[in-house]
């Protein structure tokens, strides 16, 4: 079962509402994305910890609804 990107956005973006989100369809499948994530509320966290908040955001779609989700997430410059 596939899933949208929009959909992957606006999960995201409900759980990190100030951040920017850019979601790419990488293999046009619907199941692998990669995922650009800026937000002022990941400042002073570790990579790990920023990385677990957005896929605790997806709300255990991961491994199911979507299958791969390359990540980077940074501060706003």
């Amino acid at each position: 079962m596939a899933m949208a990107s929009a959909d992957i956005e606006a999960l995201i973006k409900a759980a990190l509402p100030d951040a920017v989100v850019s979601i790419e369809d990488l293999a046009g499948d619907g199941d692998h994305y990669a995922a650009s994530v800026v937000s002022e509320s990941f400042r002073g966290m570790s990579r790990v910890r920023q990385h677990q908040i957005v896929y605790a955001a997806l709300r255990g779609r991961m491994g199911g609804e979507l299958h791969a989700l390359a990540l980077q997430t940074s501060t706003p410059a």
